[in-house]
């Protein structure tokens, strides 16, 4: 992520330059919606390669999240001083339940990988965490976290996704599609397009929930469809309704 920032920097330059000032820059960056996410492919590639990494033999998984974590709050903090003011942080998915897990680690009986998963649930905990801290210390900007983790959990074989073991196309040894086979022609039942990665079907049902929230827990404080819309945090009370960032901060 600290590349794509080099990147942002740059971008956020050009745009200082096509608008002839730093304040128009400011005003214009300031009503675009930054979607970030982070973390999946720290686990999938890095912790749970033990061959390769020695990450997990250096750290318990609490103590690796705590580092990401504590990686994360800075290069969001870059992010908000280019500019930054609407974010959207989304969760780690159920990195145990994908084809490429299951089939490396096996399931012991369950569903999923659980020790990925648990993994991803301590990450995503501190997350929200983050989020929280965020939101009280950056007052002019609004942070969310949307739940990957527990949007993925819905039972999709009620929307027509019915294969979730297997990915949509034959793989190659790195668990990517093969370019010289075909892919199936029923993608739309399918979860994942290859080893790792969702299909379009699956991606609308995050991207669905995360932009307006089917359950409180989709989304924290507020979803996107929130966030795009208002300049201020809103944070669900108890009753469904909403608190100003003000009244929040005052709680």
């Amino acid at each position: 992520m600290n590349g794509q920032l080099k990147h942002h920097q740059v971008t956020v330059s050009r745009i200082v330059n096509i608008l002839g000032s730093n304040d128009s820059a400011t005003k214009y960056l300031e009503k675009c919606l930054y979607s970030v996410g982070m973390g999946n492919n720290d686990y999938i590639n890095n912790y749970f390669l033990p061959e390769i990494y020695t990450t997990s033999s250096l750290y318990t998984p609490a103590q690796y999240a705590t580092v990401l974590i504590k990686e994360y709050f800075h290069q969001i903090k870059a992010l908000y001083n280019y500019g930054a003011r609407k974010v959207a942080l989304f969760g780690i998915g159920l990195i145990g339940c994908t084809p490429n897990a299951i089939s490396l680690y096996g399931t012991d009986g369950s569903v999923c990988v659980n020790k990925m998963n648990l993994a991803a649930s301590l990450f995503n905990n501190k997350l929200i965490s983050l989020v929280r801290h965020l939101n009280t210390n950056l007052t002019d900007a609004t942070f969310i976290y949307v739940d990957s983790y527990g949007i993925g959990s819905t039972n999709v074989t009620d929307l027509g996704i019915n294969v979730t073991n297997i990915g949509c196309c034959p793989v190659t040894e790195d668990g990517l599609c093969s370019p010289s086979e075909t892919p199936c022609q029923n993608r739309s039942e399918y979860a994942f397009w290859d080893s790792f990665h969702p299909t379009e079907a699956l991606n609308k049902v995050t991207s669905s929930r995360s932009y307006h929230a089917v359950l409180p827990t989709d989304t924290y404080p507020i979803d996107i469809s929130h966030l795009a819309t208002s300049a201020l945090i809103m944070e669900p009370n108890w009753q469904g309704s909403y608190t100003t960032n003000k009244e929040l901060m005052e709680s």
